[in-house]
């Protein structure tokens, strides 16, 4: 993807803090559809999706707005804020919130003077504006009142196009795979990597998003038992999926097959350093562990570890422990992901109990959970952060 590695390098010397965050984002092609991009966040983890040749076409400038675009969705949470509102709605929205304040957009953005509506509110008060032309029951629901365009058009040539018509810059489809990420824990995620950008940008942040920023860094505390709960259920989701790989039993070609999905298998990292061997942190943590895996068919593979792994063991159910290792040595975070890599069936998540000093590897390959001491530094600028204090 040349043109939005040459983008996020622009962003970089431009504004540093968009593009800091757009280095933690993990990139994927996107498949389908006429749009050039999409964010969104699957199972807790950040993704951005790019059409190549489509965001090639456009020009430098437009290119940059059109991620700026994107991390002002992710910033504000909009996938994940959507609950049980109309998609179309919301999504117009998000983008009538958010647009105003990002230059050299591409033509056919959304703006709210284009509907004859208050630049500078939130996306709630965007689509509670939005959803009474648009009611079933409203017999006269054909975009008039305060919904109502003005006769410019989007693009200024007296297009006439009314909300209920209106298209977004960029593909809000990938939005519903965000319904897998619990908010809080998309909370902690986000805010860990506005911590990393703020690092790599000096503190600098945009004047514009500068409320939204200080409001993660200075949120509410959030129980790290909630934010421990959550992950595992995001990485456990167990059930049926269908797949048109095989043949359903009793209706044959008309409907796909059922796969059912596999137990939960986690990785649990203990770093043996003299900052985690506290019993009781190790306890409290052993603790919720069990009470999260009690009921589930469920197995925690346990590495404790310093600069290499010093002993395995593998629990089933609700009998893990956490035992004091006495390891020594310097702390080396990678061997427990190596481990990982050669696990069959390979962990849904990796959970690592550490003070967070020591290399770890470039990039995330499984969603990991670092759970802090309370003086603790989160390693790696992937993961999501727990600070555990008992």
């Amino acid at each position: 993807m040349r043109s939005l590695e040459n983008s996020i390098i622009r962003l970089l010397k431009q504004k540093p803090f968009y593009g800091h965050l757009l280095l933690q984002l993990r990139r994927v092609p996107l498949q389908g559809g006429d749009r050039s991009v999409a964010i969104t966040v699957r199972d807790g983890i950040p993704i951005l999706s790019v059409n190549d040749a489509s965001f090639s076409s456009f020009t430098p400038p437009e290119q940059e707005a059109l991620l700026e675009h994107l991390l002002k969705h992710l910033l504000h949470l909009h996938p994940l804020r959507r609950r049980e509102r109309t998609p179309h709605d919301w999504d117009v929205a998000c983008d009538l919130a958010i647009n105003p304040g990002i230059d050299g957009l591409p033509g056919g953005a959304l703006y709210p003077q284009n509907f004859r509506m208050e630049t500078g509110l939130s996306a709630e008060e965007y689509y509670d504006l939005i959803v009474p032309p648009f009611d079933l029951g409203n017999q006269e629901g054909s975009g008039a009142g305060r919904a109502e365009q003005s006769s410019s058009g989007i693009d200024g040539a007296g297009a006439g196009q009314q909300l209920h018509d209106a298209e977004t810059i960029d593909d809000h489809q990938a939005w519903q795979d965000s319904d897998s990420t619990p908010l809080t824990l998309a909370e902690e995620m986000l805010r860990s990597m506005v911590q990393d950008a703020l690092r790599g940008s000096d503190g600098e942040t945009p004047a514009d998003i500068r409320a939204v920023v200080d409001s993660l860094l200075h949120p509410a505390p959030i129980p790290w038992r909630q934010v421990l709960r959550q992950f595992i259920a995001t990485a456990g989701r167990t059930g049926h999926s269908s797949t048109w790989m095989r043949e359903h039993r009793r209706f044959s070609h008309q409907t796909p097959g059922v796969r059912k999905r596999r137990k939960l298998n986690l990785l649990v990292g203990i770093d043996v350093s003299d900052s985690t061997n506290i019993v009781a942190l190790r306890e409290a943590f052993a603790a919720e562990l069990v009470n999260l895996a009690r009921g589930r068919d469920c197995s925690i593979t346990v590495l404790y570890a310093n600069s290499r792994i010093q002993q395995v063991e593998t629990f089933r159910g609700a009998s893990f422990v956490a035992q004091r290792y006495d390891g020594g040595g310097f702390t080396d975070l990678r061997p427990v992901f190596e481990y990982a890599q050669t696990m069959h069936p390979l962990p849904a998540a990796v959970i690592y109990l550490t003070d967070g000093i020591g290399p770890v590897p470039e990039q995330m390959t499984f969603p990991t959970l670092w759970v802090l001491t309370q003086d603790g530094e989160k390693p790696a600028p992937w993961g999501v952060e727990l600070r555990l204090t008992v």
